[in-house]
């Protein structure tokens, strides 16, 4: 059961990767959601063991850790949390550039930072 829970880790990581590495914002985001959803793949399979549950065991029985169900959950939230922030993110980026693809956003912030560049050198010559 183990080297099933490594092999989607590893499958999940491969994929987001992959995504990661694409000129697509949205791919990105899910890229980092995939790595995210393989951290907590493997802490899952990290605490993985078969016991009851440690609120009131019998004498000798063997009890489960709570610390890596505890991780999870957190893994879980943190995850949430960073997906939601990078779509609310990537959302204003395409409203405000009109389109998701890495090439495209950055050629719009070259010809943005050309015509500050331009306006800052002709206030600068009119002051003089």
């Amino acid at each position: 059961m183990t080297l099933a829970f490594a092999v989607a880790a590893a499958m999940l990581f491969g994929c987001g990767a992959y995504l990661l590495l694409q000129r697509d914002l949205i791919r990105i985001v899910v890229g980092v959601a995939l790595v995210s959803q393989s951290a907590v793949v493997t802490l899952i399979g990290a605490g993985l063991s078969r016991g009851r549950a440690p609120i009131d065991p019998p004498p000798g029985a063997p009890v489960s850790d709570p610390v890596p169900q505890a991780l999870v959950l957190t893994a879980l939230v943190i995850g949430l949390a960073t997906l939601a922030l990078l779509l609310a993110l990537v959302h204003r980026a395409v409203i405000a550039s009109r389109t998701a693809h890495h090439d495209e956003l950055a050629a719009q912030e070259i010809a943005h930072d050309e015509v500050l560049e331009r306006d800052r050198r002709r206030d600068s010559s009119e002051m003089t």
